[in-house]
């Protein structure tokens, strides 16, 4: 039996990375995913690449950073298919600086793009999971968001944030059957990741440096990775697990 058979499931940030990662492994598990991302070409290749291999996958334009189209995400879903058993908040940015470094504008988005679009997807979709009697939740935090890291002041309150909203949610919802759990997980082995080393110059230093920072390991964590935390996240095989913020970091935190 699957383990996710027959789950409808909304993924945010599905065009690329973790995102495109569980999308894969969710539909092969037997879930029904919406594959939503604001790069709506990367939320067809997506879809694509699950329709190849037998699954069932719906791309889906959606900036979560923005009530309409989060509102419309979740109201669309539930028409398709008559409910919503999982939600998946992946969408989110990266950005670095000190306060000093940070504009007005930039603390915007990267609120707006990593804890309102939490607020926002949470608010429109537990309505729904209320009426069908529960749901899983799964956010996408980061270990910025339990442990502080230099020039990263924005994106560390963005993700801490995202951490507690979630042990709250939890709270608030875990007696009408609805969990909401988080992930943090470290540096991730994704073309953004690479493309970021590469424009700070001597990429090849600066990647056996970020290696090195994840102790016990040595290594990046790969999107596959986390996709399999979220995939039990997901699954029944959690029942019993409620606002947690489980660390996928290849050992960065272990010191």
């Amino acid at each position: 039996m699957n383990r996710l058979q027959n789950k409808v499931i909304i993924i945010t940030g599905a065009g690329s990375g973790v995102g495109q990662a569980a999308t894969t492994l969710f539909t092969k598990e037997g879930a029904k995913v919406v594959a939503a991302d604001i790069n709506m070409k990367n939320a067809e290749v997506t879809a694509k690449l699950v329709k190849d291999a037998g699954g069932e996958a719906t791309p889906f334009f959606a900036d979560v950073s923005k009530t309409d189209d989060v509102k419309n995400l979740i109201d669309k879903t539930v028409q398709m298919y008559g409910r919503l058993d999982v939600l998946y908040n992946n969408a989110g940015i990266a950005v670095t600086g000190t306060l000093l470094d940070t504009s007005e504008e930039m603390w915007d988005r990267t609120m707006n793009t990593n804890l309102k679009s939490v607020f926002l997807t949470c608010k429109f979709a537990i309505p729904y999971m209320l009426k069908q009697g529960g749901g899983t939740i799964i956010n996408t935090a980061s270990v910025n968001g339990l442990v502080g890291l230099p020039n990263d002041a924005v994106y560390d309150a963005s993700k801490g944030g995202v951490v507690l909203l979630t042990k709250a949610t939890a709270l608030d919802f875990g007696t009408k059957n609805i969990r909401v759990n988080c992930i943090c997980p470290g540096t991730i082995d994704t073309p953004f990741t690479h493309n970021a080393l590469k424009e700070y110059g001597n990429y090849q230093e600066n990647l056996e440096m970020l290696k090195k920072m994840n102790a016990a390991l040595q290594r990046l964590v790969k999107p596959m990775e986390v996709a399999q935390l979220a995939l039990f996240l997901a699954s029944d095989e959690s029942s019993a697990i409620t606002g947690a913020a489980y660390v996928v970091d290849a050992g960065y935190s272990a010191i």
